[in-house]
């Protein structure tokens, strides 16, 4: 295969000079991705979860052993934990450093569909290809989340790029070495990692099959050597975590292995307790959240065909893999969208030789079209509906959310339609990469101020801490993540995991212990008739849920809650 033509030379897509394109790109992609950092604090369910988890990192230097207070957290690997808590050396913000390791996932996922598109095709495919990743919702909406599966689709992608250098355009055992690595480094981020090294079931169809532009390097022991460093970065984190764990008989520690090694692998694989769906789950994901990218899929999977019959490896391979991630996730009951998340920069990848065809077809301009238009003028339409005549749906979510908001959504879905406007059928793709801005910037900038202080608890945190007086200390009694993270001054806390009627009799009981210092933070469901509200303060309402601040005086004697509710485990994977 012919390398690649030098960027100074390749063919432009909009501008004079590719370079002045790929540089306004990666500006517009930052702002896309970044607008916002620094502008809220984690939001649950997951972000203040991680965040809290890197923090004790940081403050009590426990970095094998995850946990989430002082309750370990056996959920996931700790490799995510680590890099947030990295970033927080560097920013000294945790405002910042929750999120960069998913903004640096992004880009870096963005770079290597680019470059890797450019290698096998040229320019303006892999510019077209990389755009379309960029504005698909999935992507957009998961990478400015803080959340495993962005850093995950990082490693992934970069294990993804590493094979297909090797398998496609190489030999290049240093490229199929880095690629196992990251691999493995995925394994040790979330198991899931391991999935990248299927990209070899497809290879081994192609070279039996004698298909085009494929590379076929010999050697058995450099195939063994590169498979061997898949292991390097696994072994890293499990070997010292097994040896302290061996060396301290901590049964918690015991516990923890067991758990992280066979409880969140496969036996949530193959007897999930959540988040069950049919097996056709994910093509509902791939038609709607993977929107515009499946728009195109029409027109795509005919041109797919025909040069798959072609013997085209380098549409083999990656359409062969997104294949068998979907399948592989698709035969557990258990199953959310970001799931097949990694597959989406194999799919932006294999789209990027039609891409420049394509997009310019009249039916497919039409349906970006209409999806710009109808997803604006939803957006005007109900946030004008919801300050003009509070419908009881929007008095309904205004329960959760700042009234403000219709506000943002009207300004979004106006800037839509004035889009919509202006580029009409013939630049509609133009159109939706300026919507796309448009939506991510306000939220960013807007939205992300405005929800914080409900959304991250910040609010009803700060109150409690306004009640209690500086020095007073305040226990936390069924609290949420996010609950302790943005608790001010001392706090105590009973677990989390623990059933609410033992946590209340923990917290009344250190309550009592010093009655004048001391005060309760509840959840209103964990305080049964046990507590008299009427000697009790509301403290206000995040997270769809009511707090509330009680002293001594308050709990009836002799009173033990029996309900249980919202037990407030974890999210499935």
């Amino acid at each position: 295969m012919k390398p690649p033509v030098p960027l100074s030379r390749a063919r432009p897509l909009w501008l004079r000079d590719a370079r002045i394109e790929m540089l306004l790109f990666g500006v517009f992609a930052l702002l896309l991705l970044g607008l916002g950092l620094g502008l809220r604090d984690p939001w649950p369910s997951d972000e203040p979860r991680f965040a809290l988890v890197a923090r004790w990192m940081v403050e009590h230097g426990q970095w094998l052993f995850p946990h989430r207070g002082h309750e370990l957290y056996p959920d996931k690997p700790p490799v995510f934990m680590w890099l947030q808590a990295l970033a927080y050396f560097l920013t000294r913000s945790w405002r910042v450093a929750f999120l960069l390791p998913s903004l640096l996932a992004a880009l870096g996922a963005l770079a290597l569909v680019y470059d890797l598109a450019r290698r096998l095709w040229n320019h303006r495919s892999a510019l077209l290809a990389t755009a379309t990743l960029l504005v698909t919702i999935h992507f957009t909406y998961q990478m400015r989340n803080a959340q495993i599966d962005p850093l995950l689709l990082g490693w992934m992608t970069l294990a993804n790029y590493g094979l297909l250098r090797h398998l496609l355009l190489g030999p290049s055992w240093r490229w199929f070495a880095i690629g196992c690595f990251f691999a493995g480094l995925g394994v040790a981020t979330k198991g899931v990692g391991v999935l990248a090294l299927l990209m070899l079931v497809p290879y081994l169809i192609a070279r039996r099959g004698h298909w085009r532009a494929l590379a076929l390097p010999a050697g058995g022991w450099r195939w063994a050597g590169g498979l061997a460093l898949f292991l390097v970065p696994i072994l890293g984190w499990l070997l010292p975590m097994l040896l302290v764990a061996r060396a301290d008989g901590d049964p918690q520690h015991a516990e923890y292995v067991q758990n992280i090694l066979f409880g969140q692998t496969v036996h949530r694989y193959a007897t999930p307790t959540g988040h069950i769906h049919s097996p056709f789950y994910f093509l509902g994901i791939i038609a709607f959240d993977w929107l515009p990218l499946s728009l195109l899929l029409p027109w795509a999977l005919p041109a797919w065909w025909r040069r798959l019959k072609r013997r085209d490896a380098r549409l083999l391979l990656p359409l062969g893999w997104i294949v068998l991630i979907v399948l592989f996730f698709s035969f557990s009951p258990g199953k959310r969208d970001v799931y097949i998340l990694p597959a989406l920069p194999m799919m932006a990848l294999a789209l990027a030789p039609l891409l420049p065809g394509v997009l310019r077809r009249r039916g497919v301009r039409l349906a970006v079209f209409a999806l710009t238009l109808l997803l604006s003028a939803t957006l005007a339409a109900a946030a004008a509906l919801a300050i003009h005549h509070h419908p009881a749906w929007a008095v309904k979510i205004e329960q959760s959310l700042d009234a403000r908001i219709w506000w943002l959504l009207l300004a979004i879905g106006v800037a839509g339609l004035v889009i919509v406007a202006l580029t009409r059928v013939r630049h509609a793709p133009l159109g939706w990469l300026l919507f796309a801005g448009v939506l991510w910037g306000i939220y960013g900038l807007w939205g992300y101020p405005m929800l914080n202080g409900d959304r991250s608890a910040r609010d009803v945190m700060l109150q409690a801490r306004s009640i209690a007086g500086p020095q007073a200390e305040i226990g936390l009694l069924a609290w949420k993540e996010q609950n302790l993270l943005m608790a001010e001054g001392p706090v105590a806390e009973f677990g989390f995991l623990k059933p609410w009627p033992q946590q209340y009799v923990d917290a009344v009981a250190w309550l009592r212990q010093d009655a004048s210092r001391r005060w309760i933070f509840s959840l209103d469901q964990a305080m049964g008739d046990c507590v008299d509200r009427q000697h009790a303060i509301h403290v206000g309402h995040a997270n769809r849920r009511e707090w509330w601040m009680f002293r001594a005086d308050a709990v009836k004697p002799g009173c033990a809650p029996t309900d249980k509710g919202d037990q407030g485990g974890d999210e499935p994977p």
